[in-house]
C-alpha cells in the first residue's frame, strides 16, 4: 500500500502495455438494490487494447475468457505503476507471493510452515543456519534460480554492504556475519552469538522475496527500492503481463516449478486486480457479479451473503471475517502537541471505539486490547500491567488530562490553545474511497471536538496519503499494517522500527518517529528469543507494552477484519470455515498475504462451468 517512485529499470520479460475498459458501469441503482436478490449472473467481457513496448498501438480488442479469468479487487487504490518487491506498500497485485517468492509461506491459522523455495532449514550448530533449495526452479527468463540470488537478496539489506538500500529487514544484519552460498542449492547463515531467532522466521523464512541476482546487481539504490520493474522477472506461478489507469493483469507462467511438487498449476490462467476508488463502487461491482475476489470493506455483509448474490465470506456468520490486523492512531511526534504525551494520552480517553465498531462496522470489528496485541498474541500480554495501565472512553478524564497539562481555550472559541499559547488545527487523514476508515476518522475528530481539540479528517488520494506518512509530513492518521503473523516480534518491530533515519526506506512503521533508545534495545533483545520460549518473550513484551502504555506512540483502536467476499459464480471451492471446506486458506489478494497462504489458494480453485 504505498506509494511508487524512483527510476524505471528494464528487465528481459517483455510486457505489453494494454488500455482496458471495464464493461459494466456502476449505477446508483444498482448500489440502491443492495439488499434484493440478485439475478443469475451473465458472463462478463473485458475488452483490452494492446500493444507491445515500443510498438505503435494495434487497436486490437482482447476479451479475456470469463471462466479461465480471476477478477479481484481490494488492494490497488490507485493506478497500478510499478512491480517492485522493495516498493512495498504500493506494488502491483501479486508482487510478492506470486511474481517473487519467498523461501516458506507461513499459515497463521495453523501456525505452520510450508517449504516454498526452500526445501528444507536446519541449524547445524548454535550460529549457523543452513538452507537448502528445491533443485529445478528457474526465473521466468530461463535461467536458474540459485542459492547465490538469496544471498544478493538477503545483502541487499546490509547496512554496511554495497547497497545499503534501507529495508525493512536489514536489522538482522546487527546479528548476520555472513551469508555463504556453498553450491547452487545451500546456503549457510552465519550468526554472531544469540541468533535472532524471531527475525529469522519472520523475515527471512516468509517475508523476504527473493530477486534475479543477474537482473538487479547493476541498479542503484533509488531503481532499487522506488523503481517500476516494469518486466518483471520471477520464479512464481504467475507473470506481470501487463497493467494501465483501471487495472494490473497477472498471467499464469505455464513453467512454474510448483506443477511438478504441487500436482497442479493455479485454476485462473489470469488475475486481474481491479483499481476500485471507493468501497461503494466495490459493492456495485460485486453485485453485478464482476468480481470474483473482493478484499474491500462492503457494509450489509449479511444481506450479500442471505441474497441471493452467490457470495460467501469465510464465517457464515458474524462477524464473517477472520480478524487480520490491529488500526491504530498515529501521531506525528515531530509535531506539537503531538510530541505531548499528555495530549496523546487526552485522545486516548477522547475517542469512543465502540461507536465505531458498532455505528460504522455493525458489529463486524472489537476494540483491541490496549497493548494492541491480536488475540492470537494473548499469551504474550501483560494482563495484570495491562488493566493497571490501560485507558478507556471517558471524555471528562480527558478534558482533565488537558486542563492539568495546561491547555485552556485562552479565545473562548471552544477549542483549547496549547500550554504555549499556540493554536491547535490538526487534520486527521486516510485515504479517499476507504469510506468505513472516513467515517471512523470523521467520528474521532468529532471526540477531539468534545474534549476542545481542533481535528478536521482529510482523505488525500492514497499515494499523497502514503508519501506523506514514510516522510513524516502528517498530523494524525490511521495505519493496520501489521498482519497476522508468525511472531509478536513483528508487531513491536513496527511500532519501534528503528534506525530512524531509516523510516522512510524501510516503509514499515514508527511513522510518528518515536525515538526511544530502550525500547529499541528491548526490540532488538526480543529479536533473539528462541521461537516457543513463550516465557522469555513474555519478560520482554511486559517491559514494551509497560512503554506503550505508559508513552502511547501509537494509539490503539480495533481489530480490521480480513475483508473478504467470495463469489461462487465464476469460481468455487474457496477457503471457508466449515470442516468440509477444501482448504481453511486466506482468502485475500491484500499485499503480504499470498506468501500467507494466499497463493496455495488459488491452487484449489475450480471454475464454475456455463451452459
Amino acid at each position: 500500500m504505498q506509494n511508487p517512485g524512483g527510476l524505471e529499470h528494464k528487465e528481459r520479460m517483455p510486457m505489453k502495455r494494454t488500455t482496458i475498459l471495464l464493461a459494466i458501469p456502476v449505477t446508483l441503482s444498482l448500489l440502491l438494490s443492495a439488499c434484493q436478490p440478485a439475478a443469475n449472473p451473465m458472463a462478463t467481457s473485458v475488452p483490452v487494447t494492446t500493444s507491445e513496448p515500443n510498438a505503435e498501438p494495434l487497436g486490437e480488442a482482447v476479451v479475456f475468457a470469463r471462466d479461465e479469468t480471476l477478477y479481484a479487487m481490494g488492494d490497488q487504490w490507485g493506478p497500478p505503476s510499478h512491480w517492485n518487491p522493495w516498493n512495498g506498500g504500493s506494488y502491483s497485485i501479486g508482487t510478492v507471493g506470486l511474481i517473487y517468492e519467498t523461501l516458506f509461506v507461513y499459515d497463521p491459522l495453523k501456525d505452520e510452515f510450508t517449504p516454498w523455495l526452500a526445501e528444507s532449514e536446519t541449524w547445524i550448530d548454535d550460529t549457523t543456519w543452513e538452507v537448502k533449495l528445491r533443485p529445478g526452479i528457474t526465473w521466468t527468463d530461463g535461467e536458474s534460480l540459485t542459492a547465490g540470488d538469496v544471498k544478493f537478496t538477503v545483502e541487499l539489506a546490509d547496512p554496511n554492504g554495497a547497497y545499503k538500500a534501507g529495508l525493512a529487514f536489514q536489522t538482522i544484519w546487527n546479528h548476520l556475519i555472513s551469508v555463504d552460498a556453498k553450491d547452487d542449492l545451500t546456503l549457510q547463515f552465519k550468526f554472531k552469538e544469540n541468533p535472532p531467532y524471531q527475525q529469522i522466521g519472520f523475515y527471512l523464512m516468509y517475508q523476504v522475496p527473493v530477486v534475479p541476482q543477474h537482473l538487479w546487481a547493476s541498479r542503484d539504490i533509488a531503481d532499487i527500492t522506488g523503481g517500476t520493474n516494469l518486466d518483471a522477472v520471477g520464479s512464481g506461478m504467475y507473470m506481470a503481463e501487463s497493467m494501465d489507469q483501471s487495472r494490473a493483469v497477472l498471467i499464469r507462467n505455464e513453467n512454474w516449478w510448483g506443477v511438478d511438487v504441487f500436482g497442479k498449476a493455479p485454476a485462473p490462467k489470469r488475475i486481474v486486480g481491479i483499481v476500485v476508488p471507493n468501497n461503494n463502487v466495490g459493492l456495485g461491482l460485486v453485485l453485478q457479479g464482476g468480481i470474483d475476489l473482493s478484499n474491500n470493506f462492503l457494509p450489509g455483509v449479511a444481506s450479500l451473503v442471505e441474497g441471493g448474490y452467490g457470495i460467501q465470506t469465510y464465517y457464515p456468520d458474524p462477524p464473517y471475517m477472520i480478524p487480520a490486523n490491529t488500526v491504530q492512531l498515529i501521531f506525528n511526534l515531530q509535531k506539537k502537541p503531538m510530541d505531548d504525551v499528555n495530549f496523546r494520552r487526552a485522545m486516548a480517553y477522547a475517542i469512543n471505539v465502540e461507536d465505531i465498531a458498532q455505528n460504522v462496522y455493525t458489529g463486524m470489528v472489537k476494540a483491541a486490547d490496549p497493548t494492541g496485541l491480536m488475540p492470537a498474541w494473548d499469551k504474550f500480554i501483560d494482563q495484570d500491567q495491562s488493566k493497571e495501565l490501560a485507558w478507556s472512553y471517558d471524555p471528562d478524564h480527558a478534558r482533565q488530562i488537558l486542563a492539568d497539562a495546561g491547555y485552556k481555550d485562552v479565545d473562548g472559541d471552544g477549542f483549547v490553545e496549547a500550554p504555549d499559547g499556540s493554536m491547535i488545527d490538526l487534520k486527521i487523514t486516510c485515504p479517499s474511497g476507504w469510506t468505513d476508515w472516513m467515517t471512523a476518522i470523521q467520528i474521532m475528530a468529532r471526540n477531539a471536538g468534545d474534549i476542545g481539540i481542533q481535528v478536521t479528517p482529510q482523505y488525500p488520494d492514497y499515494g499523497g496519503w502514503l508519501d506523506a506518512l514514510r516522510q513524516g509530513t502528517h498530523d494524525m492518521s490511521i495505519r493496520n499494517e501489521v498482519q497476522l503473523s508468525s511472531t509478536v516480534y513483528a508487531y513491536y518491530m513496527w511500532i519501534f522500527q528503528h534506525p530512524l533515519d531509516t523510516v522512510s526506506t524501510a516503509q514499515w512503521g514508527n511513522y510518528g518517529r518515536y525515538d526511544n533508545p530502550e525500547a529499541f534495545a528491548l526490540v532488538d533483545q526480543l529479536a533473539g528469543v528462541k521461537i516457543g520460549d513463550d516465557a522469555a518473550i513474555l519478560e520482554i513484551t511486559s517491559q514494551l507494552q509497560k512503554i506503550t502504555l505508559t508513552d502511547l506512540p501509537t494509539i490503539p483502536l480495533w481489530y480490521n477484519g480480513l475483508w473478504s467476499q467470495v463469489s461462487n459464480n465464476y469460481w468455487t471451492n474457496w477457503p471457508s470455515s466449515a470442516e468440509d471446506a477444501p482448504n481453511h486458506y486466506l482468502p485475500t489478494e491484500w499485499r503480504g498475504f499470498f506468501n500467507m497462504t494466499a497463493g496455495l489458494m488459488l491452487l484449489d480453485l475450480e471454475p464454475v462451468r456455463h451452459e
